[in-house]
Order: C-alpha cells, then sequence, then structure tokens
C-alpha cells in the first residue's frame, strides 16, 4: 500500500471509528480490487463503473460475510 492510500486509510478509519488495521489492504486484496476495476471499466466501455464495483464487492464482502475474493469471481470473466 502506497503513502497515499495509507494516509487515505488512517482518515477513513478516524472518521468511521473502524481501526486502520481492519481496513488493511492484502496485496493480493489490492490486485484483485485493481483486476475487477479493469473488468468492469472495459467490459461495461464506462471507467467509472469501475470505482463502484469495487464498492459493490467491498461491500457484498463485509456485510454477506463472503470473501473479496469469492464476490470477485461473480463478475470475473471466466477465462480470466
Amino acid at each position: 500500500m502506497d503513502a497515499w492510500l495509507r494516509a487515505a486509510r488512517d482518515a477513513v478509519a478516524r472518521e468511521s471509528g473502524v481501526p486502520a488495521s481492519e481496513l488493511e489492504l492484502s496485496a493480493d486484496d489490492e490486485q484483485l480490487l485493481l483486476r475487477a476495476a479493469r473488468i468492469a471499466a472495459h467490459d461495461s466501455d464506462d471507467r467509472t463503473n469501475a470505482p463502484l464495483l469495487c464498492y459493490l464487492l467491498g461491500l457484498a464482502a463485509g456485510k454477506g460475510g463472503a470473501s473479496l475474493e469469492a464476490v470477485a469471481g461473480a463478475v470475473r470473466p471466466k477465462a480470466d
């Protein structure tokens, strides 16, 4: 996680009351979200869908209890 993203995580943690340690992104999660964003942007031909899909994946993983990998699998092309 780069310095900008770490600072953003810390700001979100302060505002939400969620400990920053619970908002830590693993290298695998970073890559998964970047792949999902790429899929959203390319498949929909609308780059603005990329952050919205990542938000939906995070909501689903957080509220549904499934892993981020599992919920991302719902939108991953079968050949990816």
